[in-house]
């Protein structure tokens, strides 16, 4: 653990009651919140002037040595708000000899851990401190040599850290930090299972800071369990969609999305993100659009992990200017200046939407929102709107206004019961009697050996 010392020559300079006098952050300097002078440096040269309010409310209670609930939307500071603070505390307890793990960062995707590492090799540089990032999808050995060799700082996703968990190579009995990153992913009942075996490895005397986008509220007694008094700094409310997006959407029937989609993208030369609710969804977008001569590329979790990072690359790089992807594989994109998100189809869960929007109008900057929806999503749209508790713009003016407004979906005619033995006796080939043959494996009437007297 952080020796109580150096939370104390940290408690000299903040109160955590009051953390700022400046909640919005909009004045302070990473140098007012006793961020050292080697991370300071860095984070000049890097062009960050001001800290964003979540990093003005949460860098000083983390420093304290205070558990953390920070609230705030996609694309507010999140990571660094985690990470300066982090590399300063382990910076601080100098150890010697072989690194072993002190802190551990866990992430629900491999897109966003790998973002993760890098922002800790970028705040990190000049301090003697080693990280590395493992994640599922690729062979392991690479992650094993650099985790024997030594580290301070471990990003995983939980698959692959239970794996090596399994096989002795990560120990996590002298952890100090512990942190999950979109918290409200990694505690939803898809990860709460390996959350909870993962706890039973670290020690009960820890950090733990969550941050998180959202917080739905039946996750709210998990997170109790894990935290012990906990600072809570929320910038921006769950339902509160990014100020700086213009947001619109449009009515339409379902098989015209694809058309509607063709025309926004034409003659497009900025980076668009579109996002689809399933893996099939975005493979058939990408091919229509290909069809029509836009250049795309889908990433989803069924692509491997260096087609999608190769998706992912090409898209900052501008190589390509549209990625196809759903709304997990998306919690990894950090694009900068990225002008459009489009939603071909409308998220089930009306805290998505912020999660989707919130990647583009970064920093200040403006960004633009288009929604498709068709007659049986109105109801996925008025979830959005009373939670964001905003009308989003109707755009009337287009060539393909919603026309189908059946509720009826179609399906397939359920199939007629039968007695399987009544329906075989009726196909099967009946004898010279009218009786049914003996049938083999094959369907074939089995051949008849009489039996006879010797």
């Amino acid at each position: 653990m952080l020796q109580s010392k150096q939370i104390k020559e940290n408690q000299k300079h903040v109160n955590t009651k009051t953390q700022t006098d400046d909640p919005k952050g909009e004045h302070m300097t990473f140098k007012q919140l006793n961020v050292i002078p080697e991370i300071c440096n860095i984070l000049e040269k890097e062009g960050y002037k001001n800290p964003t309010p979540i990093q003005t409310q949460a860098i000083p209670s983390v420093l304290n040595g205070r558990d953390v609930l920070g609230l705030a939307q996609t694309g507010t500071g999140k990571t660094a708000a985690f990470a300066i603070p982090t590399l300063q505390l382990l910076n601080e307890k100098k150890i010697k000899g072989k690194p072993y793990i002190r802190s551990l960062i866990l992430t629900p995707t491999r897109e966003l851990a790998v973002q993760i590492q890098e922002s800790f090799e970028t705040y990190g540089k000049g301090l003697p401190l080693k990280s590395t990032v493992i994640f599922g999808g690729v062979n392991q050995n690479p992650q094993v040599r650099v985790i024997r060799a030594g580290i301070d700082i471990l990003v995983a996703t939980p698959g692959r850290l239970l794996d090596l968990m399994s096989q002795g190579i990560v120990d996590l009995s002298q952890l100090e930090i512990l942190t999950l990153d979109e918290a409200d992913r990694m505690l939803d009942m898809g990860f709460i299972h390996d959350i909870k075996k993962i706890l039973k490895k670290v020690p009960k005397q820890k950090q733990t800071l969550l941050f998180s986008a959202t917080m739905p509220k039946e996750i709210i007694d998990i997170v109790k369990t894990l935290l012990n008094d906990p600072v809570r700094v929320a910038v921006a409310p769950v339902s509160s969609a990014v100020e700086t997006v213009q947001q619109s959407v449009y009515y339409i029937d379902r098989v015209n999305k694809i058309n509607l989609l063709k025309d926004l993208l034409k003659g497009n030369t900025q980076s668009v993100l579109i996002f689809t609710r399933t893996k099939r969804g975005a493979d058939r977008v990408v091919r229509d659009l290909k069809r029509g001569s836009i250049e795309a590329s889908a990433i989803h979790g069924d692509k491997s992990q260096n087609a999608r990072q190769r998706a992912l690359n090409d898209f900052k790089d501008g190589k390509i200017n549209v990625l196809v992807a759903t709304d997990i594989a998306a919690r990894g994109i950090d694009v900068d200046d990225l002008a459009m998100v489009i939603n071909y189809e409308l998220p089930e869960i009306p805290e998505t939407y912020v999660h989707r929007i919130g990647r583009t109008g970064r920093a200040g900057s403006e960004g633009v929102s288009i929604s498709m929806c068709d007659f049986h999503e109105i109801s996925l749209l008025k979830d959005i709107e009373k939670l964001t508790k905003k009308k989003i713009d109707v755009v009337n003016d287009h060539d393909y206004p919603l026309v189908d407004k059946s509720e009826k979906v179609k399906k397939t005619p359920p199939k007629r019961k039968t007695d399987p033995k009544k329906e075989r006796v009726k196909t099967m080939p009946k004898n010279r009697q009218g009786k049914p043959k003996q049938l083999d494996s094959h369907g074939n009437p089995k051949a008849v050996y009489k039996k006879t007297r010797r």
